[in-house]
């Protein structure tokens, strides 16, 4: 069993909703790009206590969690780690726009286990939050693969922080 596949389920034995987001994510949705972990998101804090992961460290994985600020855009992040596979990161949103983002998500089968995958839409969005030049990258990436998807980020501005909402418009007027 890989370490994604070790994750997603004691993600679902727990009962945590998440999501893959990143990399992996833009793969499903027909954009292709060198990525080095799997990324998750996930708005359950509870995965920043060690005890969390307490049967994954027993199997092997090392676990390193770090929390987020009071003005961090994230609660933290979960990097688990593997002697011989990429890494797990677990980020842990915030914000009451991102339990949509989570809910969304789509089944797909990834690697060796079933995973919800964010909806390309809410990838563009949470392309558009983080904001990086890769980040930008990425969302023209994935309008090119499917233009449809400009329809429904249109109708999700409203729930995103302003900035991102700003970019997207700047984005669209060229």
């Amino acid at each position: 069993m890989s370490l994604f596949s070790a994750v997603a389920s004691h993600l679902e034995l727990r009962r945590t909703p998440w999501a893959t987001v990143g990399g992996v994510a833009l793969a499903v949705r027909g954009v292709a790009r060198s990525t080095f972990d799997v990324d998750l998101l996930t708005m359950d804090a509870s995965v920043l206590a060690d005890a969390y992961w307490a049967l994954l460290v027993r199997d092997g994985a090392q676990v390193e969690i770090r929390r987020g600020d009071a003005d961090d855009p994230l609660r933290g992040l979960v990097r688990l780690l593997s002697r011989d596979e990429r890494s797990v990161d677990v980020f842990v949103g915030r914000g009451s726009w991102l339990d949509g983002v989570v809910r969304r998500a789509e089944p797909f089968a990834i690697l060796d286990a079933k995973a919800p995958v964010v909806r390309a839409a809410d990838l563009v969005l949470l392309k558009l939050h983080a904001g990086g030049t890769q980040d930008l990258w990425d969302v023209s990436q994935l309008l090119d693969a499917d233009g449809a998807i400009a329809d429904e980020v249109e109708g999700r501005l409203s729930e995103i922080p302003r900035p991102a909402a700003i970019l997207w418009k700047r984005l669209r007027a060229g």
